[in-house]
């Protein structure tokens, strides 16, 4: 559970971060309160690609498991992605 709690810690960064939104809770639904709309929504496929290190295929996506931030933490922990900041991370490009 510690991992989900760090994870969505992350997540509550990365939407003060890049949609200036502060989520009331882990449970809150981003998509039924209006916090999410369509663009921001492709935004936050974005981020999560960003900030976690996984990219989730167009067809792959469920509504559902993107509703709220402890349902993003648990998509993020089953994709085995990055739980540590990418700065943290070390560089894979191609001058490494």
């Amino acid at each position: 559970m510690r991992d989900a709690n760090a994870i969505i810690e992350r997540l509550g960064a990365v939407f003060a971060e890049s949609f200036h939104i502060e989520i009331p809770s882990p449970d809150t639904d981003l998509l039924e309160t209006g916090i999410l709309d369509s663009f921001q929504f492709v935004e936050l496929l974005m981020q999560l690609e960003h900030h976690f290190g996984f990219r989730i295929k167009i067809e792959d996506i469920d509504l559902d498991d993107l509703r709220t931030l402890s349902r993003i933490a648990r998509l993020v922990a089953a994709n085995g992605a990055a739980t540590e900041p990418a700065a943290a991370r070390p560089s894979l490009g191609a001058a490494d």
